[in-house]
């Protein structure tokens, strides 16, 4: 795999910021250094075990198996032809899936940490294990690619009760559908761990992952698989644009949450 010296670049993108249209300049297997430590990696196209338990996750979330937390955006394409989104014609349709471990939430009176609902749910079963059955590939797959990211990851989750953990370097997953999201940090992501982004699409352009502060947008193709540090670095995603009707972009994610640790 090729290797990519990340180096910090100055730039004016703030938190809560959209991300432009940029496109893709990194788009070829690599690993991901920086201060010469290897800290992540993309692959175009994962191993083939891995793909068809991303169709076969992606195929369940897209179903009415599973239960669903729905928004909607007003489309830039709007009119082109006819969506299947709520709003009939006028926006694309978005909604997203947490699996695993939800944190303590004392704003809405819920001062303790539990599990994601979607796990009662007998017909969201196929989704949970695929979910969980590419979790395993993906830690297999660090292992295999930054050893060294794979052994601190299983150090750190030592502090992570079992009950918690969602395979054993992550505590969560979530789901997205067709959601580009505005320049962030995920603060509460236990730091010196990764992410674990997996995209699944059709008939559609944008949707990649741009990282200002090393001037760096990542393809999210098909099938690709991007780890990541996700508290490291403010990023966003380049709008998603559906170029023919049911067109979509989806990401698969697994994430691990510093507020289970010494649980």
């Amino acid at each position: 795999m090729k290797r990519i010296d990340l180096n910090k670049l100055e730039h004016s993108v703030k938190i809560g910021d959209q991300c432009p249209a940029f496109e893709p300049n990194v788009t070829e297997d690599c690993i991901f250094y920086a201060d010469g430590e290897p800290i992540g990696f993309f692959m175009r196209q994962m191993p083939e075990k891995m793909c068809k338990l991303a169709d076969l996750a992606d195929k369940e979330f897209r179903s009415e198996n599973v239960p669903k937390s729905l928004m909607d955006r007003v489309s830039s394409i709007k009119g082109k032809f006819k969506h299947t989104a709520t709003n009939k014609g006028q926006g694309v349709e978005q909604y997203s899936v947490i699996l695993g471990s939800v944190p303590p939430k004392p704003m809405v009176r819920r001062p303790y940490p539990t599990r994601s609902s979607v796990h009662s749910v007998k017909a969201a079963q196929t989704f949970i294990k695929s979910m969980l059955l590419l979790a395993k590939e993906s830690e297999k797959l660090i292992a295999e690619i930054i050893p060294e990211q794979y052994q601190r990851q299983k150090e750190l989750f030592e502090q992570v009760p079992d009950q918690w953990k969602f395979k054993n370097l992550f505590t969560s997953s979530i789901s997205n559908y067709n959601i580009s999201a505005p320049f962030h940090r995920d603060t509460g992501n236990i730091q010196g761990a990764v992410n674990v982004i997996i995209t699944k699409r059709r008939n559609s352009k944008g949707g990649n992952l741009n990282v200002p502060d090393y001037g760096a947008t990542i393809d999210q193709c098909d099938n690709s698989i991007l780890v990541y540090p996700a508290w490291k670095n403010i990023h966003g995603v380049t709008p998603i644009e559906p170029t023919y009707e049911g067109g979509f972009r989806n990401s698969l994610i697994f994430y691990p949450l510093k507020a289970f640790m010494g649980l």
